[in-house]
């Protein structure tokens, strides 16, 4: 058992000074001033002057690694534990990506029983940017109610020049067969959405919905800041019950297209978009491409799970109250995908805890261990030094 006292608690929502006690995996009490239990072993950590909130779930993370746009050079390496714990991240959700001929999916579901054992909790979806799209057992529904692990079927791509541009049909179909899975496995079955560059992104998923009886809730759009228009189509989007994930990890590299994440969330709630249908996402270990306007590769970098972080800081020091902030990377992607142990500091949930110290991240506790102490990362994967 782990005791911690005097916490400035926010579960998202802030809840004052309180004492909480963790045993085994899960949060077992949260009162003023819980008296240490007799005759069993419990470790008693001080927690003054320090807040704690969830931990982080990151919905989107290419955790085998992805890439390859520029040839097999620029594959990008595999996700590490040290990585997602130095960013607050005890969720993490896997994703294929571009490359769904070369790599495949369950490579990304054995790197996420990895992630796993070593402490964190993972899930994953199944598929690609193709469609049809590469799954494990033939059939996307059979690998979301069948494999633990698999909560939903993405990214598939749409409104960019490396799409396998889906027919409304073939989404239609796709996207029924991942919600029946979805129904089945008791999960969220939702389909993962990559959004490019086009103009007016977002029409193939109300095509979508036009034409037969899904909902836009059955779609997570991500990138939905890569671009000023994309941005502003979002907000229309979002208004009307959508979800609109932002990507955060981009930003610092294309500066001149990407709407800071920070400043997006901000423009879409003044729009209208009901903050629960807003998250974050750091689109880890992808490649960040750019391209020229004949399609050729001109720029690659790689996105890193701490941008989360740095944007969720960035909307507290710009102006909006922590326990609101918090809500993107804790309780509305929890509520999206369906994880109920997730996303909340409350009895009987998941004991993933952060610590903050000032802007800065103090403990990091995962299913109820430790793996960030004092500042320090305490618990690395296999191959880290």
């Amino acid at each position: 058992m782990i005791l911690f006292k005097n916490c400035e608690v926010y579960t998202p929502d802030y809840i004052g000074k309180k004492d909480v006690l963790v045993g085994g995996t899960k949060i077992l009490a949260i009162a003023d001033n819980i008296p240490e239990p007799q005759n069993i072993p419990v470790e008693v950590v001080y927690a003054d002057g320090l807040k704690m909130i969830p931990g982080l779930i990151d919905a989107h993370v290419h955790i085998a690694g992805a890439g390859g746009e520029g040839g097999p050079a620029t594959r990008t390496p595999e996700l590490q534990l040290s990585q997602l714990i130095e960013a607050g991240i005890t969720t993490v959700i896997g994703c294929l990506g571009t490359d769904g001929m070369t790599r495949s999916v369950e490579s990304v579901l054995m790197k996420a029983k990895g992630l796993r054992a070593d402490g964190v909790s993972c899930w994953i979806y199944t598929g690609a940017y193709q469609v049809p799209t590469p799954t494990i057992t033939g059939e996307v529904g059979k690998d979301i109610a069948t494999i633990e692990e698999v909560i939903g079927v993405g990214e598939i791509a749409i409104s960019d020049h490396r799409t396998s541009f889906p027919t409304t049909d073939e989404l239609i179909r796709l996207t029924e067969h991942a919600r029946v899975g979805g129904m089945l496995g008791g999960k969220a079955g939702i389909v993962n959405i990559h959004l490019g560059d086009a103009y007016n992104p977002f029409q193939p998923l109300y095509d979508v919905v036009e034409k037969s009886m899904l909902k836009l809730t059955q779609f997570f759009p991500t990138h939905c800041n890569r671009n000023d228009y994309t941005l502003e189509d979002a907000k229309e989007y979002g208004k009307k019950g959508g979800y609109v994930d932002i990507t955060t990890s981009s930003y610092p590299y294309f500066p001149e297209y990407e709407v800071k994440p920070s400043k997006a969330v901000v423009q879409l709630i003044e729009a209208g978009v009901a903050l629960e249908n807003i998250t974050f996402t750091s689109d880890a270990c992808g490649s960040l491409p750019g391209f020229d306007e004949k399609g050729n590769l001109i720029k690659l970098e790689v996105g890193l799970p701490k941008a989360n972080f740095t944007e969720l800081m960035d909307m507290v020091n710009e102006g909006m109250p922590l326990e609101k902030a918090l809500k993107v990377l804790t309780s509305n992607p929890a509520d999206i995908l369906k994880l109920k142990q997730k996303g909340r500091v409350e009895i009987g949930k998941d004991a993933d805890l952060v610590f903050l110290k000032g802007n800065d991240i103090y403990h990091v506790v995962a299913m109820g261990k430790f793996m960030e102490k004092d500042g320090k990362i305490i618990k690395k994967g296999s191959y880290e030094k």
